[in-house]
């Protein structure tokens, strides 16, 4: 029987300003990060990273408008959604696909902890290996950096931002806004 892979979300919100929020299914929650200028496929450039607060593994479902009053209101689209494998670097620059998935949780889970996590997303817009890593001694604590490893699907001058269209329902930002009315 093949195992249920973990699942990723990044779901575009325009809050107080416009971010992606990036959230990996590990342990049963989705710990989440806000990257402000969206998640590329180009590998030469780093994605600033804020962890926040773990989310629910259902809310990777929700795409609509936040009411106002809320934490985070506004409107909420899913981005990108899929699968991902956790990896570990067996050598620099040589990363190891973990199939397992109670296997691959723990690698992640202990990753979290130690502020690096690798692994490769199976997206309708994002593909290939990443990793996220916490900027130890410079920036905010809650700072992170998301990186696009060097493979098959690196994209130079990949901007999220270019790819305005829900991977569940189509639609833009503006068209999930304009049909919850407040």
């Amino acid at each position: 029987m093949k195992m249920k892979k973990l699942v990723f979300v990044i779901q575009k919100h325009e809050a107080t300003s416009l971010h992606y929020d990036f959230r990996l299914e590990i342990g049963g929650v989705m710990p989440s990060w806000a990257i402000p200028k969206g998640p590329t496929l180009d590998n030469t450039k780093k994605r600033l990273a804020m962890i926040t607060t773990d989310h629910d593994l259902e809310y990777r479902k929700f795409e609509g408008v936040l009411p106002e009053g809320s934490y985070g209101a506004g409107p909420v689209m899913i981005w990108d959604e899929g699968t991902y494998i956790p990896e570990i670097e067996i050598s620099k620059g040589v990363r190891k696909a973990i199939e397992d998935r109670a296997e691959g949780e723990k690698v992640m889970e202990e990753g979290l902890k130690k502020g690096e996590i690798k692994f490769f997303l199976e997206g309708e817009k994002l593909k290939g290996s990443f990793a996220l890593v916490k900027t130890h001694g410079f920036g905010p604590k809650n700072a992170w950096l998301l990186i696009k490893h060097n493979d098959e699907f690196v994209e130079r001058d990949y901007d999220a931002n270019d790819y305005s269209k829900s991977a569940k329902s189509g639609k833009s930002i503006e068209q999930i806004k304009s049909s919850h009315h407040t």
